[in-house]
């Protein structure tokens, strides 16, 4: 069986689940398939945005109870999983109270006539998910599609089946009909078969580069469109105005965060020479605070990461890093334990014929990178095959805003390590993907903007 739960804090196989024949898949698909046409002509909205609103208040009543699934499918801190669980009910409530603003018809200037377009489902859309935010990936494109009348197919990823098969229970608790959201425990070859079926319009991705590859490829020999994110290697530019003190209180959480498993947390730490010994004493201090352990104890901070396979990796880049010349800060090395813990590592001096240095670290590790000038702070913030999201740090506001506009990036932080919101448009540009979630730009991504037009006579 692909799809287990292990327990990434001891490595124990908690949960097995059998995948999904080609004969269930066909019966799936047919059912959302009915279900998107009895939408498309009976429309529903006000029944899915009262589904939408008890999915939001099932995840509060119970968040504690989808909070350790989230902790023992990927093994994030607790804490940390309560508030994605809360975030999820946020965008469930955000999407059913903006439906009506969001289908509202948008007229058009023309001297010719009358023109206007509507919003319109089109169809089922299949969701390819990653295991470090199990709800909160599917929440931010279930939502939206759920609302505008596209039922929804998902394939999670193999480590956190139990979030995926916990998702739709919670959907059918919420009184949503049959068909809605399904998740399928599905191979890559029957992903493929998935997006060739003519009831799929559509596929948003979460993950890796090869992954996001790979399925543009598949949607793309049959026209389907595709939203993508693929990763970043965001970075965090310590501007010579910065506020050292305020500097600190958001370093520990923009890269440690989830264990450093977060597309969006800041990886390149870009500082000023003057002010480079100080940054790593100080990274450094920092790092130092993060306390290992069972991620459902309160007092942890640092979580293992979400596989045996993940750790191993990270361990890897690590050493790579350091046996082509980048020096060693802090950490390296695992920690001695069943889990698939990682120390907090800091490494710096990389050069461009280092061959970590164009890739991302998914894992606890900061990369400080020294230079003269504010100006080539913003060249080696650009020189990056990702332009996800990055973090520009000053006491001075217009400055920042000034700076984060020069960075080839989807989304910029003033002076934060990275946020996610209901209404705040997520996603990059370059290798980290395009097309956008959350939002009104969220909402629009699996539309029909339909023209109604009529001429003058």
């Amino acid at each position: 069986m692909a799809y287990k739960t292990i327990y990434p804090f001891t490595n124990e196989v908690l949960k097995e689940y059998e995948n999904t024949s080609d004969a269930q898949l066909e019966e799936v698909l047919e059912r959302a398939h009915k279900l998107y046409k009895e939408w498309r002509q009976n429309d529903h909205l006000e029944e899915r945005k009262e589904q939408l609103h008890q999915v939001a208040s099932i995840l509060r009543r119970d968040r504690d109870k989808y909070a350790e699934i989230l902790t023992k499918d990927m093994g994030k801190l607790f804490t940390e999983a309560q508030g994605e669980i809360e975030l999820c009910a946020d965008i469930a409530d955000y999407y059913a109270d903006n439906a009506d603003h969001f289908l509202e018809a948008t007229p058009l200037a023309t001297d010719s006539g009358e023109a206007y377009y509507i919003k319109q489902a089109t169809g089922v859309v299949l969701a390819v998910e990653p295991w470090n935010f199990p709800y909160y990936q599917i929440m931010r494109v279930f939502a939206p599609n759920f609302i505008v009348g596209n039922p929804m197919v998902l394939k999670h990823a193999s480590i956190c089946p139990w979030s995926a098969q916990s998702f739709e229970e919670l959907v059918s608790e919420a009184g949503a009909e049959k068909g809605a959201f399904t998740n399928l425990f599905v191979s890559y070859d029957q992903v493929s078969t998935i997006i060739a079926d003519k009831r799929i319009v559509g596929v948003c991705l979460t993950g890796s580069e090869r992954g996001g590859a790979s399925i543009a490829e598949e949607a793309g020999k049959n026209l389907k469109k595709t939203t993508l994110e693929l990763g970043g290697d965001d970075a965090f530019i310590v501007l010579d105005d910065a506020d050292w003190d305020e500097l600190e209180k958001v370093l520990f959480f923009s890269r440690l965060y989830n264990a450093g498993q977060v597309c969006t947390s800041s990886k390149r730490f870009i500082v000023l020479e003057k002010d480079y010994d100080r940054f790593k004493e100080l990274l450094t201090k920092v790092f130092k605070t993060a306390k290992w352990g069972d991620p459902m104890d309160p007092e942890t901070s640092l979580a293992p990461l979400s596989s045996a396979q993940a750790k191993e990796d990270v361990l890897k880049q690590i050493k790579l890093a350091v046996d082509n010349g980048a020096e060693l800060v802090y950490g390296g090395d695992a920690i001695d334990h069943p889990g698939n813990f990682v120390m907090p590592t800091i490494i710096a001096g990389l050069t461009k014929d280092n061959p970590i240095y164009y890739q991302e670290i998914f894992g606890p590790v900061g990369q400080i990178y020294k230079v003269a000038s504010e100006e080539e702070a913003i060249e080696v913030a650009n020189d990056s095959n990702y332009g996800l999201g990055g973090t520009i740090f000053s006491s001075n506001k217009e400055h920042a805003e000034a700076v984060a506009a020069k960075i080839e990036t989807g989304m910029s932080f003033i002076n934060s390590g990275w946020a996610s919101l209901p209404e705040l448009p997520f996603g990059g540009i370059k290798n980290s993907g395009y097309g956008r979630e959350l939002s009104e730009l969220g909402f629009n991504a699996f539309v029909n903007e339909h023209l109604i037009y009529t001429p003058k006579k």
